[in-house]
């Protein structure tokens, strides 16, 4: 493959964007190289500015459920745009897509909507403290929630990729309110709560941790810890901005069988336009400017073309229900991955949950964050490059997932393993 095209692309753009990319990930710093620049996708598939085409296991970190390009959203944001691209006023649109959300997921009594996953959480977790009167927060090692002050001691995405510090340019007193612990360890857990509980607010995690890698919860972790925090008075939120109709209609909360007391979502919700919510009990949203006291607000917040991006997505997926064969196909990858890596002689293990998996260049298992970090980022690097000469676009991070869509078939998944067996083999030599 060639990428000159791409290259010129990069370059124009480091002279007038800090590091040539509007996300840090993005720029395949961990990955050795530079990025490509991709001009257009379709079902499973991306092209780039050169022309190249590579099978998508990125799908824009995560919304992209349907795959590249999927008509029904298509059409719903081109006749939302003919009637205007945004008003700053109240919508019929918006009105309809919050029910939708209230009815779909289990802990929405309530619900905001915004323009990002950060926006989601940093809303949410100032609404937890209002609610509470205190000021801790408990965050696990490696968890991702966004940008927001406060919340990027310890994280993971695109932090663990670059290998810098979490908090630069955040007030030691903003950070020094956040508690990190290990996933998956209740004594940890109920430790802090032991000694600090009182001046706990909320815990917020992703039920099942992606930015870290995908870690799937202990059988039981859920249930014990919402119970710990129920004691101490502390809310639960789950960040449910990867997870939501990711997992299914319900979320990671339907699949658990655990209902927090407040979530935040995004991606999939705007089908693959800006959009971002948070939302739980009445009681606790009831506290929102301008029905309370805890203000937020946002001009494009239940901005009509994402509304309607967003309501089309959730609207398809209810109608054709892909989890089923999503699932068993990223069981089919998952399966593949293991064998190849066996065959080639390199230790990896396959973590997944749904349709998201990562191969961690690891032969451990993977519980936690510090598991997450043993793995090779070397290996992983040599094995990205192998995959992308070979046509399959992954992640430029050991430390993400990879999304199966509804737009994959058996056919890509074949092909995608044939590609991962090459890649596995030379990773190897």
């Amino acid at each position: 493959m060639t990428h000159q095209r791409s290259h010129e692309v990069f370059t124009r753009a480091r002279a007038v964007i800090p590091g040539g990319v509007n996300s840090p990930v993005r720029a395949y710093t961990a990955v050795g190289g530079e990025p490509v620049a991709i001009a257009s996708g379709q079902g499973s598939r991306v092209r780039d500015v050169d022309g190249n085409a590579y099978l998508d296991y990125v799908g824009s970190w995560g919304p992209l459920i349907l795959g590249h390009a999927p008509p029904p959203v298509i059409d719903a944001v081109r006749d939302a745009a003919a009637l205007g691209t945004s008003f700053g006023a109240l919508t019929a649109r918006e009105a309809d897509f919050a029910e939708t959300l209230c009815r779909l997921v289990p802990c929405l009594e309530m619900v905001r909507l915004v323009n990002s996953g950060t926006e989601a959480v940093m809303s949410a977790v100032r609404l937890a403290r209002a609610a509470t009167g205190r000021d801790l927060v408990i965050k696990f090692d490696g968890g991702y929630h966004g940008h927001s002050d406060g919340l990027l001691a310890t994280a993971g995405s695109g932090i663990a990729t670059q290998g810098i510090p979490g908090t630069p340019g955040v007030p030691e007193a903003f950070a020094a309110l956040t508690i990190t612990i290990p996933f998956n360890d209740l004594e940890a857990l109920r430790a802090v709560l032991h000694a600090r509980g009182g001046a706990v607010a909320c815990l917020i995690g992703e039920p099942v941790p992606a930015n870290m890698g995908v870690v799937p919860p202990d059988d039981g972790y859920w249930p014990a810890a919402l119970a710990m925090l129920r004691a101490s008075g502390a809310l639960l939120i789950y960040d449910e901005v990867i997870t939501g109709f990711r997992l299914g209609l319900a979320g990671a909360q339907g699949w658990l069988g655990v209902t927090p007391d407040l979530c935040t979502l995004g991606k999939i919700i705007g089908g693959g336009l800006p959009v971002g919510a948070f939302g739980g009990r009445a009681d606790l949203m009831r506290l929102l400017a301008p029905a309370g006291p805890v203000y937020q607000a946002g001009t494009l917040s239940g901005n009509p073309l994402a509304v309607a991006a967003g309501q089309a997505a959730l609207r398809a997926l209810e109608t054709t229900n892909p989890y089923p064969r999503i699932n068993a196909l990223a069981r089919q990858l998952a399966e593949g991955m293991t064998r190849a890596a066996a065959d080639a002689g390199v230790p990896v293990v396959v973590n997944i949950m749904g349709s998201m998996l990562t191969g961690f260049f690891t032969a451990g298992p993977v519980r936690d964050f510090a598991d997450a970090r043993r793995a090779d980022t070397r290996r992983y690097a040599a094995f990205f490059r192998a995959c992308l000469e070979g046509g399959v676009m992954l992640a430029p991070s050991q430390f993400e997932a990879m999304f199966v869509s509804a737009a994959h078939t058996e056919a890509d998944v074949a092909q995608t393993l044939e590609v991962m067996r090459a890649a596995f083999r030379k990773v190897a030599a």
